[in-house]
């Protein structure tokens, strides 16, 4: 009897359990239409959709196994959010990168550098990193480099002093974007674009946001086409090494955890309401582009977001053409962080890409090659 009793409370409290995974699923799917600067839950709901879908997915099993017809039950609600499943991973398992680059070919590398330091302290490692990540950008012969957080200095023992003559002689035209300066107007930082093509008109818009930077592009001449690139970094949480700190506390339940989940709350939600706004401004400039166009940059937010689906609308995903796993492009916090992206619309072919982790920023850069539609 005592048996009985047992096995119809595990039924009901998983039934139960699945019941909110389907609820707070369905409810994360709605990131495709709600832009967190309305409702900022939304933005932290968006994050948890790769964790739902594989509690789902195992919920689906557990049910074929004791009560089939329960099963139907996560299976519809991962089917309603198929759209959102469709974005977490790319399934091209056979894919390579052929670093010979066609002639007919556009070849466009996005890269937050994290400020050219690398991510060392050591003065004389930063000097090093700075060349080393130019080395590694120009071994791959791009046609055009958007990098965010890139700083350059004309103070001569500044680690970054000159950053642009690293990149100048393959890449001779180039818009910097130049959000933030000091010393005088001689250091400047924010997202910049180099070109081997002629730069036939540029253009700036900047954010809102206390430390907003800029969506900018360039409009490159490759034969008789005219392409507009469009390159941006869009609001970070600014997690500072106090915040990864708490996060560590949050997860040691013998911790007071009050304060520092408040702190990160604060600042996440802050992120979400202006990457919602900003996302609207990138938005309104693509749809006016009168070239074929590209966007690329660090959207700070991941693939199941509003500001992901928002900025891509009917735009191809490189990453999810012709790659294969989940594409993590951020080094810390979590293994899903695809953050960073490469999005060209539908006047091109993508033919291939790739990511490129060699340890000199806490991002991975991206490359693609894309080729127009003739």
């Amino acid at each position: 009897m005592a048996g009985r009793y047992i096995r119809k409370f595990t039924k009901w409290l998983f039934l139960s359990l699945n019941i909110l995974f389907c609820i707070i699923f369905l409810l994360s799917c709605l990131s495709l239409y709600v832009n967190p600067n309305r409702w900022a839950a939304i933005g932290f709901l968006s994050l948890t959709v790769p964790y739902i879908a594989v509690l789902l997915f195992f919920f689906i099993i557990f049910w074929l196994i004791l009560k089939p017809r329960l099963a139907l039950l996560p299976l519809i609600t991962l089917l309603i959010g198929w759209k959102q499943l469709t974005v977490i991973a790319a399934w091209h398992p056979s894919h390579t990168f052929n670093n010979t680059k066609a002639d007919t070919t556009l070849r466009i590398i996005t890269w937050n550098v994290r400020g050219m330091y690398g991510i060392s302290n050591s003065f004389y490692t930063q000097q090093r990193n700075r060349q080393e990540i130019a080395k590694l950008v120009n071994n791959l012969d791009a046609d055009v480099v958007c990098m965010q957080e890139f700083n350059n200095s004309t103070y001569p023992n500044d680690p970054n002093a000159n950053n642009i003559g690293l990149f100048i002689k393959d890449h001779p035209h180039y818009f910097f974007a130049r959000d933030f300066s000091n010393r005088n107007g001689k250091y400047f930082a924010g997202t910049i674009l180099f070109s081997k093509y002629p730069i036939l008109d540029t253009g700036k818009t900047r954010f809102v946001g206390p430390e907003a930077e800029s969506i900018i592009y360039a409009d490159i001449l490759k034969g008789k086409d005219t392409i507009r690139i469009f390159t941006t970094h869009l609001q970070s949480f600014e997690f500072s090494k106090e915040d990864y700190a708490d996060i560590e506390k949050i997860k040691d339940p013998n911790v007071e955890t009050i304060e520092a989940s408040e702190n990160l709350y604060s600042k996440m939600k802050t992120a979400f309401l202006l990457r919602g706004k900003q996302t609207e401004t990138i938005r309104k400039l693509t749809d006016l582009s009168p070239y074929p166009s590209v966007i690329c940059g660090d959207f700070n937010d991941v693939p199941n977001s509003y500001t992901y689906f928002r900025i891509r609308g009917q735009r191809q995903d490189a990453f999810l053409s012709s790659s294969f796993g989940i594409g993590r492009s951020y080094n810390a916090l979590a293994p899903t962080l695809r953050i960073d992206y490469i999005l060209p619309d539908d006047h091109f072919h993508i033919t291939q890409f790739d990511m490129v982790d060699e340890g000199l920023s806490d991002h991975h850069l991206l490359v693609t090659d894309l080729s127009l539609k003739k």
